[in-house]
């Protein structure tokens, strides 16, 4: 493997990694019945739900996600010896 691949591989590690911290962040989606009822409705009529921490974390792991994703093809290429 050429020093590319091993660039591409420690990138991938650290999307790996990060990927990891971002969903254990996260908060959990099982309020139960409660947090249904009372939650749902504050969530659902916020003016700022699209600025709540969860949903920065949920495009976070979006992203994290997409490029783990790329550097998992890149790895794939340089360790098939295709680049």
């Amino acid at each position: 493997m050429s020093v590319g691949g091993y660039i591409v591989t420690a990138i991938h590690v650290i999307f790996a990694l990060s990927i990891i911290v971002i969903v254990l962040l996260q908060s959990g989606k099982t309020a139960g019945i409660s947090g249904a009822i009372s939650g749902g409705a504050e969530t659902f009529f916020g003016k700022n739900k699209g600025r709540t921490i969860d949903a920065l974390l949920s495009k976070y792991t979006a992203v994290a996600a997409i490029a783990f994703l790329i550097t998992s093809i890149l790895v794939y290429a340089f360790a098939s010896k295709l680049i």
